[in-house]
């Protein structure tokens, strides 16, 4: 066996942003997928902008060999394992093959119809990546799919960094991982699991590794964050022993790169033993959410840590402030005196979490749009790029870089001591809080008092999520208004005008409940944070979410109270305009924290609660100004569930309760509604059946229902979507009809609401027309059929 023997470097980091400083591949997608440019030309933009990436960790002090992880892809990393192994749905057969790069990797037509669907075919199912508001796209594994590696495009990756000098370490999902990610195939058996496939992959795995080596990777990153969960159907002692089994054989491959499994997002415990009874080259622990190892394992038998690298994660690659150095060095001690070896030093997880640099929230950018983030804010602050700073000067200690250490320490004890940080009327308000702020009357009698107050909804009531799609107009409004070139006058009249034109849209096509469709929100968090105080925006701040899909994450930095009402006016304007019902339309507490990068000097539930009373004084508003129906959004419910069941319980407590603080000042006429996208929902029942809500809307299309038996014997009413708006195709009135038949097998007619999946933000008005005259068309079909 001819494993290299080069040592792990001595700092690293476990990913980089990969959609671009400047979202240069988010451009290049976007093109190709609109026909601009061709899968040449998106080719050659990618390579650009991997050059740059590992160029700029070089500069930035990576320079011992794999040292730079090698982790981008064109849309999801999970997408590039199925790619990799061909482990292709046979209805997307007709795009397999279509079109390939220069070595034969899967791309374009292929890649881009699993991600985004066909007009035949529904994408792959997507779904939230542990407990990060990242996406993947969820494989589907049976008995009889191909599983044999058939090329990556990692292997050029690797060979791209050598010609920059630099000698990558490629990035891969592991196989473990993989596989307790992906669902079960059409027509698979009852009994089966992807697991059962194990043996397949780490065989393709084998292969994918040796071809890896012969480019000239040294070492290779294995992420196994499912190895920190017990959520999976397999029993953890189960897990456990596939991935002894998997890194067993993939240790005992000739001509491989050295192993580093990384186990990101909590405690690795007692997962950690299989990686060492199977000899692995390095293993990297996450020491911001999770701890040091154990120095024996459950039964009393003592762990032996000297034969592998242990890589201490200290640098929080899920949040933006600045590390406490000291206290990091302190960790990575205790982890070296486990070791009783030196250890390398990591980020805890991929920086695909953090935008790329604070240095662009500093001065004006180049088309003269002002700094949005106060400067004593940024200083608390380290984003990709200062994380990697981070990581270097722990490595180096803080007798080498004292100074480093020194700037740290100050601007630790400036934040804490900043006004605002502590509002001791916020903190009053909270401490006065009783059992009676958390709970409304009985549904029963909220139920009756809205069939009164809602008298003309029909069976299978029709709405949308709450937003319609954001034209260049509007984005341009919005920019010429932060650079002084609009006045606020004539921009409320744009947004006003769009508000008129949204609801005599939804008049038209014969929706029953109707929403101001938000051209005023520029995102449904930070348009929150740019009005309470306590939270800060960016300019630049931009992290993927899915596919060409960024956010900009607002940075809650002190306590949170609302100065002035946030959303009545664009309300009781729509509501003026029309007849029917109009949603009054808020982020929920849990997801503008979830949507947010929290402080992380006080409980996550205070600061839950701090949301949820600003919230709250905006419903009661709203109400008192004649809204009835009231939507307050919670897609982040499932994503910030602990990865640990013992730790559920605590969790649900607090993000339940604030959900309720924040709905609960409402007369029993008021109809509260929420929306829950890619949640899982049979995971989080009970807490969406503690919601408390009159009317739940869930993503539900992808997966065609099939999370709705889960939902026998839920009271309340209930929205599964029918349209997959993270898909550019539109679904016929037929599939829509199928699917709202197959909802009501689990759910009542008198419980059953026809929506979408989401918001229609990322969707065009043509598109949006069609599919909504089509939604609105199967509810009449079926409500003809329920009727009849």
């Amino acid at each position: 066996m001819t494993t290299p023997t080069t040592p792990f470097p001595s700092a690293t980091v476990l990913g980089y942003p990969r959609i671009g400083r400047n979202r240069e591949l988010k451009r290049a997608l976007e093109s190709h997928w609109a026909g601009r440019s061709s899968a040449e030309e998106l080719a050659i933009a990618a390579k650009d902008l991997r050059a740059a990436t590992v160029t700029r960790l070089r500069d930035l002090g990576l320079t011992e060999p794999s040292a730079v992880p090698l982790d981008f892809a064109h849309y999801d990393q999970v997408l590039d394992v199925t790619l990799a192994l061909g482990a292709i749905p046979p209805r997307f057969a007709a795009a397999d093959g279509a079109e390939t790069d220069d070595d034969g990797a899967a791309t374009t037509a292929l890649e881009f119809a699993l991600a985004r669907g066909t007009a035949e075919q529904p994408p792959l199912e997507m779904t939230k990546w542990f407990d990060s508001n990242y996406h993947y796209l969820v494989p589907e594994i049976g008995p009889e799919t191909p599983l044999a590696y058939g090329g990556s495009a990692r292997v050029e990756h690797v060979r791209e960094a050598t010609a920059l000098g630099v000698v990558g370490r490629p990035v891969i999902v592991g196989p473990v991982t993989y596989l307790l990610l992906a669902k079960p195939a059409d027509g698979a058996p009852e009994d089966f699991r992807p697991l059962d496939r194990l043996d397949d992959v780490v065989a393709a795995y084998g292969d994918w590794l040796r071809e890896l080596r012969a480019a000239g990777a040294e070492w290779v990153q294995l992420d196994e964050p499912a190895l920190v969960s017990d959520l999976w159907e397999a029993p953890r002692e189960e897990v456990k022993a596939a991935s002894e089994r998997a890194y067993r054989s993939l240790v005992a491959q000739a001509d491989r790169p050295s192993i580093l499994v990384a186990a990101p997002y909590g405690p690795l415990g007692c997962a950690v033993d299989p990686l060492l009874a199977a000899a692995v080259e390095a293993i990297a622990v996450d020491l911001v959410r999770g701890e040091v190892p154990a120095a024996s394992s459950p039964d009393g038998t003592p762990r032996d840590f000297s034969g592998v690298r242990l890589v201490g994660g200290v640098v929080d690659g899920h949040n933006v402030w600045r590390t406490d150095l000291d206290a990091a060095a302190e960790r990575l001690a205790a982890l070296e005196e486990l070791a009783g070896s030196p250890v390398a030093v990591a980020t805890s997880t991929s920086l695909l979490h953090v935008p790329h640099t604070v240095a662009d929230e500093i001065d004006d950018d180049a088309a003269g749009a002002p700094a949005t983030l106060p400067a004593r804010v940024a200083s608390w602050l380290a984003f990709a790029d200062e994380k990697v700073g981070e990581v270097i000067a722990l490595a180096a200690g803080p007798e080498q870089v004292a100074e480093a250490f020194a700037a740290n320490r100050a601007a630790l004890a400036d934040r804490a001591s900043a006004p605002g940080v502590v509002d001791p009327a916020v903190r009053e308000r909270a401490a006065a809080l009783s059992a009676s702020s958390f709970s409304r009357e009985s549904y029963a009698e909220r139920r009756a008092a809205q069939e009164v107050s809602l008298a003309g909804l029909p069976t299978l009531p029709t709405t949308t999520i709450g937003s319609f799609p954001q034209t260049s107009e509007l984005r341009k409004a919005r920019a010429a208004l932060r650079r002084g070139e609009l006045d606020e006058a004539a921009y409320v009249e744009a947004m006003r005008a769009e508000v008129a034109s949204v609801i005599a849209l939804q008049e038209e096509l014969g929706l029953d409940v109707l929403v101001h469709g938000e051209p005023e929100r520029n995102d449904m968090v930070q348009y929150f944070a740019e009005l309470l105080d306590g939270f800060a925006v960016t300019r630049n701040g931009w992290v993927q979410s899915y596919g060409s899909r960024c956010t900009r994450p607002s940075i809650l930095w002190g306590d949170v109270s609302r100065p002035a009402p946030m959303t009545l006016e664009w309300a009781t304007y729509a509501s003026s305009l029309t007849g029917k019902p109009v949603k009054g339309m808020l982020t929920g507490p849990v997801t503008i924290l979830a949507w947010s990068f929290v402080r992380n000097d006080i409980p996550l539930g205070d600061t839950a609660n701090q949301v949820a009373l600003a919230l709250r004084d905006e419903v009661t508003d709203l109400e008192a100004a004649g809204i009835q129906v009231v939507q307050v959004d919670e897609p982040a419910l499932r994503e910030l569930l602990p990865l640990r069941k013992a730790a559920h319980e605590e969790y649900l407590a607090w993000s339940v309760g604030s959900f309720r603080l924040a709905t609960c000042g409402v007369r029993p006429e008021t109809q509260i509604h929420t929306h829950l996208c890619y949640s899982e929902f049979e995971l989080v029942l009970p807490a969406i059946d503690a919601l408390d809500a009159d009317v739940t809307s869930i993503e539900a299309a992808r997966s065609r229902m099939e999370l709705l038996p889960a939902a026998a014997g839920f009271e309340r009413g209930i929205g599964p979507g029918v349209w997959d708006i993270h898909s550019p195709r539109v679904p016929s009135i037929e599939e829509l009809v199928e699917l709202i038949g197959l909802a009501l097998e689990s759910v009542g007619e008198r419980q059953l609401w026809i929506n979408p999946d989401c918001g229609l933000k990322t969707r065009g008005y043509a598109e949006t027309r069609q599919t909504l005259e089509n939604l609105v068309a199967a509810a009449t079909t079926v409500r003809e059929r329920v009727a009849g």
